[in-house]
């Protein structure tokens, strides 16, 4: 049986490169419109996959052709999708902006993604996983169903509060770890979050919440541990970026991973590291995500 349940999102994402991003009301040209799986539900099962974890992912797709075009993704990474419903909507579907430093601009449209409930999870047993991923591309009294299922049935609960929204004190007391970026930091804690020592400060807000550890990812500058004892930087591994969709989502993936290997936290956070950073030398969401072998290779 499956080590890790994702319950989450699947995307189709809609992904052009441009020079830059357009300015409101202006129209620019930019390369060929490609089609690529992707959903952060379903890029952290395919991460963490690709690490050697035994994944599952519960989800919905619509009954059009982007359906099957993302389960098939799922089954060619050995992600379990026998937890994934198809629902009578459209498939859920990203517009994403990709500029010429690699950085990106996404706009997402829900479709079966809004459909997935607790009624969904509640039929799904939680006895044989050890470890539950969760983000915010699914309606948030689901995820919160989730944290409620994981916690009864002794899982950990990693969530990813992304795309940033107000969340229940009971669902953040809930996670054994909370894993933002610095801008779904500030907009969790009303705080700005500019640097390691404002992310920290930020973090502490969380803990004081019932958060047992907020893990702060900081793009180029690696990430930041921060614990009600302590507070530990962990630096980035360099690369060339080439596109930063999904690099949050290989991190997380290489967590879950790194967490069920039995490593400690500082050394599971450095090698999420090292996996955020090789996706984002990549094109894509899925296809930048990296495997094991050259996560090993790249920090050896």
């Amino acid at each position: 049986m499956p080590d890790i349940l994702v319950v989450g999102s699947l995307n189709a994402d809609l992904v052009v490169r441009a020079p830059r991003f357009p300015q409101p009301g202006e129209t620019i040209s930019g390369e060929d419109l490609k089609i690529i799986s992707g959903g952060k539900g379903a890029n952290q099962a395919v991460a963490a996959a690709r690490q050697g974890a035994e994944t599952a992912m519960l989800g919905r797709v619509g009954n059009d052709s982007f359906g099957p075009f993302l389960l098939d993704s799922l089954k060619s990474n050995h992600v379990d999708t026998s937890r994934v419903l198809t629902d009578a909507v459209a498939t859920g579907t990203a517009i994403i902006v990709v500029d010429a430093n690699g950085q990106n601009s996404i706009v997402l449209s829900a479709g079966a993604n809004g459909k997935v409930s607790s009624a969904d999870v509640d039929l799904v047993s939680f006895l044989d996983f050890n470890l539950l991923l969760l983000q915010l591309e699914i309606p948030t009294l689901t995820v919160l169903r989730a944290a409620q299922r994981a916690r009864e049935n002794g899982l950990r609960v990693l969530l990813n509060p992304a795309p940033a929204k107000p969340l229940p004190v009971e669902l953040i007391s809930l996670a054994d770890f909370i894993i933002p970026n610095e801008t779904e930091l500030g907009l969790l804690t009303g705080r700005p979050v500019t640097g390691i020592p404002s992310a920290e400060s930020a973090a502490r807000i969380l803990l004081d919440r019932g958060a047992k550890n907020v893990i702060v990812t900081l793009g180029g500058n690696g990430s930041l541990i921060v614990t009600k004892h302590t507070a530990r930087h962990i630096p980035a591994f360099k690369v060339d970026v080439v596109d930063t969709t999904a690099a949050g989502d290989a991190f997380i993936g290489g967590f879950a991973s790194a967490l069920l290997r039995g490593l400690e936290i500082e050394e599971a956070v450095r090698y999420a590291n090292a996996c955020g950073a090789l996706a984002a030398t990549k094109f894509g969401a899925q296809p930048s995500l990296p495997t094991r072998d050259e996560v090993e290779k790249s920090i050896s």
